[in-house]
């Protein structure tokens, strides 16, 4: 069989779902011999976090982008990008990340390559007023546009002229079962960020009665550092800082979902969240605001958790304390989350990106 040629383009592959994603996909086709996999990564940071194959070959500027001079290092990079992309002459382009996918179909503009492109953030999220003009120009010259909810569908369908779109939810990997105790915690994964909100769940935790239970909040800092020093001084305001535990950027996230008991979400803007995943995949029941894109995806409420109206904590700690009081309900409902997990496994995932990526 004749060997294809594919090639996936994203900014970075540090710590993150929207990376991680990406690397999970790279290590599907290269571990096909059928294909020969191409990886661009163009952006500030080109740093590999995750592992992926050694057979895959990486491309990234000779350059840096400097931020002094972004109107000069975004041109090279455009420049970068087409005559790269050229070179490789790929079956398919797979272009991840909303304002960086704008970059890919901008540098292609006038070739055949065909690209698609996916957006991972929240659907409806503004990025500006010139990107978003440039999306609304140049997603409908995309080959396809692969969106993760049956909601982003929804809105994409209004916001762009395109018709060929496509549903692919993330691959949630499966976490292999430890012998670990579960403990009385109530574990949230996110980097800390404002978006993700820990500041409201610390405050949420705060008026549960649960004095046996710790809220362990693992994450790293991706921005600013006093996100986390401002949430440990509110954890100590209000008189719970030895119950409140930061841990920081974590390799090994897997010990403390098998530990804990009931996984938190208090995110107010997603894309498609992997975490929530992961933690059913360990048998969690989840409580989490329903915010536009993502949680309604992966929990049917009361069934295997609880979704809760944006910025509806009174109902949020409600639920939170029912299932600390109701230690059965926390079984029963973490087995549901185990079933329903099952439609995102990996390989389907990945295989439905291919299907869709390699028929042009």
């Amino acid at each position: 069989m004749k060997i294809k040629t594919v090639c996936f383009v994203i900014h970075s592959l540090h710590a993150g779902g929207m990376e991680r994603v990406m690397s999970e996909l790279l290590n599907y086709f290269a571990g096909d011999k059928n294909y020969k996999v191409h990886l661009i990564l163009y952006g500030v940071k080109r740093e590999v976090f995750y592992t992926i194959s050694k057979d895959i070959t990486i491309h990234k500027p000779h350059f840096e982008f400097d931020n002094n001079s972004r109107f000069f290092s975004t041109i090279k990079t455009l420049l970068f990008l087409r005559k790269k992309i050229k070179s490789i002459h790929p079956l398919s382009v797979l272009s991840f990340g909303e304002r960086w996918n704008n970059m890919v179909l901008l540098s292609m503009l006038g070739t055949k390559t065909p690209i698609y492109v996916s957006d991972r953030a929240q659907p409806d999220k503004s990025l500006g007023s010139l990107h978003d003009y440039l999306r609304k120009w140049l997603y409908p010259k995309a080959t396809g546009v692969i969106v993760q909810t049956e909601k982003a569908l929804e809105i994409f369908q209004k916001m762009y002229r395109h018709t060929n779109f496509k549903i692919i939810g993330n691959p949630i990997r499966q976490i292999p079962e430890r012998i670990i105790e579960k403990e009385n915690i109530i574990l949230m994964v996110g980097r800390y960020i404002q978006s993700k909100q820990q500041d409201v769940l610390i405050r949420i935790f705060s008026k549960v009665k649960a004095p046996n239970w710790k809220l362990v909040l693992v994450g790293y800092n991706h921005l600013k550092q006093q996100n986390q020093q401002q949430w440990e001084a509110l954890a100590k305001k209000l008189h719970i800082a030895d119950r409140v535990i930061f841990t920081g950027k974590q390799e090994d996230v897997e010990q403390y979902y098998l530990s804990s008991k009931i996984f938190a979400f208090s995110s107010a803007s997603e894309g498609f969240p992997n975490v929530i995943g992961e933690a059913m995949s360990t048998e969690l029941p989840i409580v989490a605001f329903d915010c536009i894109a993502g949680p309604s995806d992966l929990v049917k409420n009361g069934d295997n958790g609880f979704l809760i109206p944006l910025n509806d904590t009174e109902l949020f700690k409600e639920k939170l304390q029912f299932l600390i009081d109701t230690p059965e309900l926390i079984g029963t409902m973490g087995k549901r989350s185990k079933e329903r997990i099952a439609k995102f496994e990996l390989n389907y995932i990945c295989s439905e990106f291919e299907n869709f990526i390699t028929s042009n």
